[in-house]
């Protein structure tokens, strides 16, 4: 007699397919644990509020200070009662937390950062699934990495890189409106993942899949509009403060225009038009990303354009924060899971990390002794520059020549790519003509 088994309902084969995962949300966890750990000169030992302390013991974040600097310690509404220079996401954060915090700045912190550590392990997920069943545990440089625990609670960015890769998740399940609507999420959280939005955009022009793309950019501008539009009716001037703080904003630490400023390299040095350079370098390099992607001999994949569109955007850019490794670290992963280049690129983003503090330290004379000074400060910066930079060439080198791609093995075309994987070809720059269309 034969035995049948019946094939798993639609419960248990969800059950069974995210039990893989389970390792995977654990380790982000412990990682988030690790990461307020980190701060505990600030949070138990109070380095926060003694000024050089929280420098010395490499405890800062922009989370504690807040709360005083923007009224929230007054009950002051963000954008409305309050200046807020974050996007409306973020000041949506800081709202919520408030009331739940009850007046206490300790409480403020550790509800936000609890918020940020659930995001870190959502992001984790959704890294891992995009990431496919057989490259998962790629998402281990998200959850662990030294980096991350380091920078994860500075600042609110974890929360933009869980709705960001929640939303190019959607993208690769085909779930178009539901993409669009957190890759808005996402932009009204932090500027930077706009950048993603333009991967899609090039992808879709060498595949010609275009109704995917109409309804993911659809849905995107209407729910950003409904995120953005409250605040913009309520007060327009509050919610515009994070634009013109943008544009108006000078040079400043870690971005490459403050060190040619710094040392008065020439025209790179001109403040007056330092928006318009860097609005030219950021373009021309994405204008290159752009042929890139359309003259490439075979189509790049969605995270190789989505990494450098937005290490493009980074290196350009006027401040270039600690925290922003976490920003490009899920992206820099899914492009090129090499771990001798990552590695590398880590050694400087921690290098940095702990040279602007002790930059801020240097600059106080009562205490210059124990910091650094400009020339150990800018070889950080110079250092991590380079190795993004490194990153990005590797990247393009894989485009070029796919069989350098690990990703690219038994079969796999674009397991992050949604509907570009396995598409043909319908619009390529300078395509080679074959024998019979030369004939």
């Amino acid at each position: 007699m034969t035995r049948t088994t019946e094939a798993p309902g639609p419960r248990a084969a969800v059950v069974n397919g995210l039990i893989p995962y389970v390792p995977l949300g654990l380790l982000a966890s412990l990682g988030a644990i690790l990461a307020y750990y980190w701060k505990s000169a600030c949070r138990f030992g109070g380095a926060w509020n003694s000024g050089i302390d929280q420098y010395t013991n490499f405890c800062y974040t922009d989370i504690y200070p807040l709360w005083f600097a923007r009224g929230l310690n007054e009950g002051k509404i963000p954008y409305i009662q309050g200046d807020v220079e974050y996007p409306v996401g973020i000041g949506g954060i800081m709202e919520l937390v408030r009331r739940l915090s009850f007046g206490d700045a300790v409480r403020f912190y550790d509800l936000t950062v609890i918020i940020m550590g659930a995001c870190l392990v959502v992001g984790v997920l959704c890294m891992a699934a995009l990431a496919g069943p057989t490259r998962k545990w790629d998402a281990l440089w998200y959850a662990l990495a030294p980096a991350v625990i380091l920078s994860a609670y500075i600042n609110w960015d974890l929360a933009a890189g869980a709705l960001a890769l929640g939303g190019l998740l959607a993208w690769a399940r085909d779930r178009h409106y539901l993409a669009g609507a957190l890759l808005a999420l996402a932009v009204a959280t932090k500027f930077y993942p706009l950048m993603f939005l333009g991967a899609l955009f090039l992808l879709t022009v060498r595949t010609a899949k275009w109704a995917p793309f109409l309804k993911m950019l659809g849905a995107a501008v209407g729910v950003w509009l409904l995120a953005n539009g409250p605040i913009m009716l309520a007060s327009f001037d509050g919610w515009k403060r994070f634009y013109t703080f943008s544009s108006e904003r000078g040079v400043d630490w870690g971005g490459l225009w403050f060190f040619f400023q710094k040392y008065q390299w020439g025209v790179l040095a001109d403040g007056e038009h330092l928006n318009l350079m860097a609005m030219i370098a950021v373009g021309v390099l994405l204008l290159g990303i752009a042929i890139l992607t359309l003259a490439a001999p075979t189509r790049p994949r969605l995270m190789q354009i989505c990494f450098l569109a937005l290490a493009a955007f980074m290196v350009t850019n006027k401040v270039w924060s600690p925290q922003y490794v976490l920003w490009l670290m899920p992206f820099a992963v899914l492009a090129r899971p090499k771990w001798p280049s990552l590695a590398v690129w880590q050694v400087t983003e921690v290098w940095y990390f702990f040279a602007i503090w002790l930059y801020f330290v240097g600059m106080d004379p009562n205490h210059s002794a124990q910091g650094i000074g400009d020339g150990p400060y800018f070889l950080a910066v110079w250092a991590r520059a380079l190795a993004v930079i490194a990153l990005m060439v590797l990247v393009v080198l894989d485009i070029l020549m796919p069989d350098r791609d690990v990703v690219r093995v038994a079969g796999i075309d674009d397991q992050a790519g949604g509907v570009f994987d396995g598409a043909p070809d319908r619009f390529v720059l300078f395509r080679r003509a074959t024998t019979t269309e030369a004939s």
